[in-house]
């Protein structure tokens, strides 16, 4: 905590893990249906470059800015609404629901327009060009009824209070001294502060 902006991303971006990824999506469904979906983005390497989590709340960075007024503008791109959601450190949770107006309003469509419009943002922020922003693929749900939205609206709700229990969570002090102690091992090391 008590920094004023977000750190630089490290490193070129790229991530030779994902050769043996297993697919995300559920096979044979169609994400352009009218329904809602439990949706979380991570950042790149889960940088913690979006917000700080202080007294249970979330402090936006100014990449977490420009997500957050992305966010509210999706309705205005797509036939979609977000019902709720969440900046986090390294993620959002979002809770989105389509309207249906076809495969051009696809979940996946619509996240990678959002993923894009805000890594050029962010780019043009920090005066650079390339910088990868987001992680290649994002986590969904298909909610299946009005209990399980509740279930994930209280979790979304509840989510920065929960930041150091949440499996994203990152201690970057603890972090920072390892990467020190390692530097001295390694020439090259990249990490996200």
């Amino acid at each position: 905590m008590g920094r004023s902006r977000a750190p630089p991303l490290q490193g070129n971006g790229m991530n030779t893990n994902h050769r043996n990824r297993k697919p995300t999506r559920l096979r044979g469904f169609d994400y352009s249906q009218k329904r809602a979906y439990f949706v979380t983005v991570c950042t790149q390497d889960r940088c913690q470059v979006l917000a700080e989590i202080c007294r249970g709340g979330a402090l936006l960075l100014p990449i977490g800015e420009i997500v957050n007024r992305e966010i509210h503008d999706l309705s205005q791109r797509f036939d979609v609404s977000v019902d709720q959601f969440v900046i986090m450190p390294n993620h959002i949770h979002m809770i989105l629901v389509l309207h249906g107006k076809g495969e051009a309003d696809a979940l996946t469509d619509i996240l990678c327009a959002f993923k894009s419009i805000t890594t050029k943002e962010a780019n043009r922020l920090e005066h650079r060009t390339g910088r990868k922003i987001w992680q290649r693929s994002f986590y969904d749900h298909i909610i299946r009824d009005e209990k399980d939205y509740l279930k994930i609206w209280q979790y979304i709700d509840e989510n920065p209070r929960k930041w150091e229990l949440d499996c994203f969570y990152r201690d970057m002090d603890r972090e920072e001294n390892n990467n020190k102690a390692s530097e001295q091992k390694e020439e090259y090391h990249v990490y996200c502060r």
